[in-house]
């Protein structure tokens, strides 16, 4: 595999979908998010992606091969359609972010879609009981469309950057002729905690503003099924970032000439 592909499952005729991603991060807000989504809605599985620029190994999970990928599920709805991204990781390459994000909303705009809404974590260090929820769009017209659904579209006096797919892909949709909007939680950012109040707060949010309805009871119930594969996920990968630092800083050493 020299680049990353997208392994279509369906091919569906989609209503107006929009594209909402939940991926790994923060408190990983997104993938808890929208991955209880899926589960909640019985979303369909539409395609995989796949590639080489996720980390270098495959998990052994419940004695059998998982090869790390992004997975694509629809829904559809009463007046539109939904199409949900959610993963294993993220790409380790800054680079790659680029052409991961290029590839996903090529798939989609095959489908019509023209709004792209990605969740993520905000980082706050300290535990909130109540995290509220920041917004920020590609243009004035989703800023004024949602200002009165209580998220709080002045992100700038908390965070000044959106590093990684979620805030690639929105800065990318306006040149695929989308409009984007990004939805963060505030969470923690401690180490080895998944957020489910996090999750929570962006889910009441994101129901509100796509005219979605689930349950959220079970949420918590469902953060604790996923803990342990995210946790046994999370510590592969932190392992096999230490090994890439490594091997580039004996590299680096091996090349000096004193």
């Amino acid at each position: 595999m020299k680049e990353t592909v997208i392994i279509e499952l369906e091919k569906p005729k989609l209503k107006n979908p929009v594209l909402i991603v939940g991926l790994p991060g923060k408190g990983n807000v997104g993938r808890v998010a929208v991955g209880y989504l899926v589960h909640q809605l019985g979303a369909r599985k539409l395609a995989e992606l796949y590639s080489p620029f996720f980390f270098h190994f495959v998990m052994i999970h419940e004695n059998l091969i998982h090869m790390l990928r992004n997975e694509f599920y629809y829904h559809r709805g009463d007046k539109r359609d939904f199409i949900f991204l959610i993963g294993d990781c993220q790409t380790y390459d800054p680079k790659a972010h680029y052409e991961i994000s290029g590839k996903i909303l090529e798939y989609v705009a095959k489908f019509g879609c023209k709004e792209v809404i990605t969740i993520a974590g905000f980082e706050t260090g300290r535990i909130v009981e109540k995290p509220s929820v920041l917004g920020t769009a590609t243009d004035e017209e989703i800023v004024k469309k949602f200002e009165k659904s209580g998220i709080d579209f002045d992100p700038s006096k908390h965070v000044s950057t959106i590093v990684g797919t979620a805030g690639i892909l929105i800065g990318l949709s306006k040149l695929y002729g989308m409009k984007g909007l990004c939805l963060l939680g505030e969470t923690s950012g401690f180490p080895i905690v998944t957020d489910p109040n996090a999750a929570e707060a962006v889910l009441e949010k994101l129901q509100k503003i796509v005219g979605l309805k689930v349950d959220l009871k079970k949420l918590k119930e469902k953060v604790k099924e996923m803990h342990a594969f995210i946790r046994k996920l999370e510590t592969l990968q932190e392992e096999a970032m230490r090994m890439m630092k490594s091997k580039v800083k004996k590299s680096e050493e091996l090349k000096y000439i004193g």
